[in-house]
């Protein structure tokens, strides 16, 4: 591989004898993972990944029926370290800052088990749009997808996380065998650009942090102006410590002698491309000062339903679903949701997705979400239709099925080899594709 000029030479100064290995390392294939989603109690017979307790390795086409469906949720094996080292609690709320495309938010929502409040930011509209619509294939419905600034989410949350995880905007020096692009910006002044960058970010997010609150950084680049000497800058200047990671084999402690020499900083983790089957990344765990609880401040109201509306969600419920619905509810113009617990009062913030996403009001009826079908089990629709290969690829094609045993009119669930992906509406015999335009093949 042509590294960019001044790259071998930064790593050749830096790491000394072990330079050979780490740019020889360039020359190999990336290493590519994945994860099984515990929400649906997806499970797979590849080689685990050691560090992560749902991580496997091995590659998982997009076009697949465990993609489709949920059940597992492609991811790089070094990026899962993160997550492992994050390891919310159920209950807790959890920010993830800079959360596209969704494969940490979707490891968090992982540990979380549905309980607590995870709010996913992304910055960038574009890439919001598709964090949103991993969160909701994998099925989260605790969680709360904005796009915004951390400025504008620390003037409206201060204090208000329990945990908060910064994967940050960096260099992504560790990502070039992976995304060979990546090398195209990069210059020997990069990363000290990017560590300006991510100062403005920690500052921010430092203040949505409880007095004793967990901060999780990480970047996935070698660069010590964005790794140590970050870390060193942090817990001289925002109150937070660092709290040493464990670390299994194969993953390397942080470079005090990179930095200000802080013993602490060996607390930090480095994964090694030379030393592990994965990318290069940095992870540190801080905690603020202090010791206090989230202040949860003002919060979202449950929505209350017009006569029409509530009419026509329930008639939908109940020939829909086996059980009474009786989450609470929040109304986004036309569009109904679940609101998850103490969710807070954005005013002025973009919020693309709140919780499970039901549907929407259309004239004369309710319109069902996609999102039902991956975030819900099979066994809470009344009515599971299970298809065969070929029907499955004919519904992902835009295609009406024919069950002439079908008569009632309702809303089903589509499933393949037991996995839910799709639903549809059962008309007279037939099933009438409800699939998404954007999800068709």
């Amino acid at each position: 591989m042509n590294l960019p000029e001044g790259f071998e030479e930064k790593y050749r100064r830096l790491l000394g004898a072990e330079a050979d290995a780490f740019l020889a390392s360039f020359d190999r294939p990336a290493a590519s993972g994945f994860r099984v989603n515990p929400l649906h109690h997806a499970e797979s017979d590849a080689p685990s990944v050691p560090w992560s307790q749902w991580g496997h390795y091995g590659k998982v086409a997009g076009t697949s029926l465990a993609h489709i469906a949920g059940d597992v949720y492609s991811q790089e094996p070094s990026a899962q370290f993160v997550g492992t080292v994050a390891a919310p609690v159920p209950g807790e709320r959890v920010l993830d800052l800079c959360a596209a495309p969704g494969g940490k938010t979707t490891h968090l929502g992982s540990f979380m088990q549905q309980q607590g409040l995870l709010v996913a930011n992304e910055i960038n509209a574009g890439r919001a749009r598709v964090l949103s619509s991993n969160v909701e294939r994998f099925g989260l419905t605790n969680t709360l997808v904005t796009n915004s600034d951390p400025a504008h989410l620390a003037a409206r949350l201060p204090e208000a996380f329990d945990r908060i995880l910064v994967d940050a905007p960096c260099s992504g020096e560790g990502m070039f065998r992976k995304d060979p692009d990546a090398m195209a910006y990069w210059t020997p002044d990069y990363p000290v650009s990017c560590a300006e960058r991510q100062r403005e970010i920690l500052t921010e997010t430092v203040k949505m942090l409880r007095p004793g609150g967990v901060l999780i950084y990480s970047t996935c680049t070698f660069a010590p102006e964005e790794d140590e000497q970050m870390i060193a800058w942090a817990t001289v200047n925002l109150g937070l410590t660092v709290v040493p990671i464990t670390k299994p084999d194969g993953i390397a402690n942080g470079r005090p002698e990179w930095a200000n020499g802080d013993p602490a900083l060996l607390g930090t983790a480095r994964l090694w491309p030379h030393q592990l089957a994965g990318e290069g990344h940095f992870v540190a765990k801080l905690q603020k000062a202090g010791d206090g609880v989230v202040q949860v401040g003002a919060v979202v109201a449950p929505a209350k339903l017009n006569r029409t509306q509530q009419h026509d969600f329930d008639e939908f419920a109940k020939t829909t679903f086996k059980q009474p619905f009786t989450a609470p509810l929040t109304l986004n113009r036309d569009t109904l949701a679940t609101l998850p617990p103490q969710t807070p009062a954005l005013v002025g913030i973009h919020i693309l997705r709140t919780g499970l996403t039901l549907g929407t009001f259309k004239k004369g009826r309710f319109e069902p979400a996609h999102a039902l079908a991956t975030a819900l089990a099979p066994e809470a629709f009344q009515s599971v239709v299970e298809v065969s290969e070929e029907e499955f690829a004919k519904y992902r094609h835009g295609e009406t099925l024919s069950r002439p045993a079908l008569t009632k009119k309702q809303t089903v669930l589509l499933t393949y080899q037991g996995h839910g992906f799709a639903l549809g509406k059962a008309v007279n015999g037939t099933i009438k594709n409800a699939y998404p335009k954007g999800l068709r093949i």
